[in-house]
């Protein structure tokens, strides 16, 4: 009998750092700093909401690309904050989560072969959904320490296969926030090539000392050819509910609806519903306060890793930052990270899973995104250890 054996596709595809260093930090009884789980609290208005829907039978499927009240909430809102026109009955589609929106865009508008562009240091799952359906993820290195970029290096990078360039701002690992200086870079050179252009915002909310968000889909001519993925998972501290959206001119939205339909039917009902009016119920100052909260967070953790003597690339948004782990002991970033977790309990992801090269190992990456008294321990262990 022939040998059987997993896909070929899978045989490309590792298992997250993420999720592996988290599981390590359950293992090691530590704290959980790897995995951006945002430990603090749901805004009651959105968890009454939810409870509501259950005790309501909202329990069914509902249309693939969502329930009408999140759908129009969603439009709401992004006329609001984002400046961005979406029709709720045609160009917004409710996903499980920013990463299952990504993957539907991925699986409807990529070919096996198409290149995509990726700024490094970049979001691991963008790369692993990328490979997932056979593209071929094209990096563009960031510079550092302010994660700045080059129109020249976006030259050098595009080639006939190009199809698409994803923007993370606030950015998953480095926090970077994109300027609107830069994003005309980006959208002038999609324009001229001809490119898609996959945002992922899911991290609007979270930015520090004075930023505003800019999205793409709001520069000249860039509405019809920008994917704009969001969702509630960070922002209402929701991360087990996996409700993220879509928005994209016709036809792309509806290829991605029916890629979302394909894979998950539906987003869960009651879920939906708790967003949706945590949208419409929670007032301006619950975004302000938001931001401000992380912001101190922020400013404490990355002082406790600067006496700890691992000095961190202070973010400006989302809620994560990269630390040098390069005098920590071992030759790879997962080796310093397995030390750390040993020394001090406290789990980090190592920088490989976030870079293409070697410059990985000198890095780990923490999320902040925990109550305060959980990060005030981290901040003591880390201290307190003195690399």
């Amino acid at each position: 009998m022939k040998q059987r054996r997993v896909s070929r596709r899978l045989t490309e595809l590792a298992q997250s750092e993420i999720r592996a260093m988290t599981q390590a930090c359950v293992n090691a009884k530590g704290l959980n700093m790897a995995q951006g789980v945002c430990d603090t609290p749901v805004p009651p208005a959105v968890l009454h909401a939810a409870q509501r829907a259950i005790q309501d039978g909202r329990n069914v499927y509902t249309r693939f690309d969502g329930l009408p009240e999140l759908r129009k909430a969603l439009a709401g809102k992004l006329a609001r904050y984002n400046g961005i026109k979406a029709d709720p009955e045609t160009e917004i589609v409710v996903s499980a989560g920013a990463t299952g929106a990504f993957h539907c865009t991925c699986e409807a508008l990529l070919d096996p072969g198409d290149e995509v562009m990726l700024f490094e240091p970049y979001y691991q799952y963008h790369v692993s959904a990328l490979r997932a359906v056979e593209a071929v993820p094209v990096i563009v290195k960031l510079g550092t320490p302010e994660w700045t970029f080059s129109l020249s290096q976006l030259e050098q990078a595009v080639t006939s296969n190009t199809k698409a360039i994803v923007v993370n701002s606030p950015g998953n690992p480095s926090g970077k926030v994109f300027t609107r200086e830069e994003l005309d870079i980006v959208a002038e050179f999609a324009r001229r090539q001809n490119l898609f252009v996959f945002t992922d915002e899911i991290y609007e909310y979270f930015l520090y000392d004075g930023r505003t968000h800019v999205s793409m889909a709001t520069l000249p001519d860039m509405a019809e050819r920008t994917i704009t993925i969001g969702g509630y998972s960070k922002t209402f501290s929701v991360t087990g509910w996996r409700i993220g959206y879509t928005v994209a001119a016709q036809p792309w939205s509806h290829a991605i609806g029916a890629v979302n339909d394909l894979l998950y039917v539906c987003a869960p009902a009651p879920l939906q519903m708790g967003v949706a009016d945590g949208i419409l119920e929670l007032p301006e100052d619950f975004y302000r306060d938001l931001a401000r909260s992380y912001q101190r967070k922020r400013d404490r953790f990355c002082r406790a890793l600067d006496e700890a003597g691992l000095s961190p690339s202070i973010p400006h948004g989302a809620y994560y930052v990269l630390a040098d782990a390069s005098r920590l002991p071992g030759s790879t970033g997962k080796a310093r990270a397995m030390y750390l977790l040993e020394k001090t309990g406290v789990a980090g992801v190592p920088g490989e899973a976030f870079f293409s090269g070697k410059e990985g190992a000198d890095f780990i990456r923490f999320s902040y995104a925990k109550t305060d008294e959980d990060l005030e321990e981290a901040c003591r262990r880390l201290t307190k250890a003195s690399f």
